[in-house]
């Protein structure tokens, strides 16, 4: 199928019974982008979630569920079918649910992805998460910001050894570790704002502003425990990567 197919037949469709349909997937979204299409389970019912699943998982094989309530993970991994499995990601905030035999297709981009704390961890999971969905070679390290800075120096050695194509780096309170990554590291950097903290600045506001005042140049910076949004952009990037390598590998 052409990347725009799907649009054009869905333009094409006289739209009956649209209005009524509350879960409308976008399956063509992997061709279209590379990107595949995320539940977002946030203020959706678990009738909607599952609704969401069945339609999607035929195409792939893989659905990728993000923003998990914590009350609607017993009852996700109760309402599969028997051929459908879940893996959660750490903390649990996301997931894929896939059919056996099903796995995504490897491209070799290199995606390194960093948590200041130990409360980031679930947003930096699904940040992790998607990037492996989309074919990345995903390193990670959690709790390593600058309370205990010493506690960086080895992973983020390991990372730049590796040759991480692109790095994602969740923070909130002062939300500084990103700003201190990208001034250490030649890829480009993703800068992920996390909703903790204390007070004024709190709720990932803090972190978001000293992100976008960074005086590293080359940190971008998505919204505020957004990962899908941060593992997106940078797996995007690490398969460009990854394309103009294999490009290099063929010419030599």
């Amino acid at each position: 199928m052409r990347p725009f197919d799907d649009l054009r037949s869905e333009l094409d469709g006289d739209g009956d019974g649209l209005i009524d349909q509350s879960v409308r997937s976008d399956h063509g979204r992997v061709g279209r982008t590379g990107t595949p299409e995320v539940i977002y389970a946030a203020r959706k019912s678990i009738g909607q979630v599952m609704a969401g699943i069945d339609s999607l998982i035929g195409s792939r094989g893989r659905v990728v569920v993000s923003q998990i309530p914590p009350g609607m993970v017993q009852e996700l991994r109760e309402g599969l079918s028997a051929k459908q499995s879940v893996a959660f990601a750490p903390g649990e905030r996301s997931a894929v649910v896939a059919l056996p035999g099903c796995e995504p297709t490897h491209t070799g981009g290199r995606v390194a992805v960093i948590s200041a704390g130990t409360s980031d961890i679930p947003v930096a999971a699904e940040a992790a998460l998607i990037a492996a969905e989309m074919g990345c070679d995903v390193h990670t390290a959690w709790d390593v910001g600058v309370a205990g800075i010493h506690r960086l120096v080895r992973p983020l050695e390991t990372m730049i050894g590796w040759d991480a194509d692109c790095f994602v780096v969740a923070a909130g309170m002062d939300g500084i570790l990103p700003t201190v990554v990208c001034g250490l590291v030649a890829s480009p950097v993703i800068g992920l704002p996390i909703s903790t903290g204390y007070g004024f600045g709190g709720e990932g506001v803090g972190a978001l502003t000293t992100m976008l005042q960074s005086c590293s140049p080359g940190l971008s910076v998505v919204n505020i425990d957004n990962g899908i949004g941060a593992g997106i952009t940078a797996a995007r990037i690490a398969n460009i990567a990854a394309r103009a390598r294999a490009a290099r590998s063929t010419q030599e």
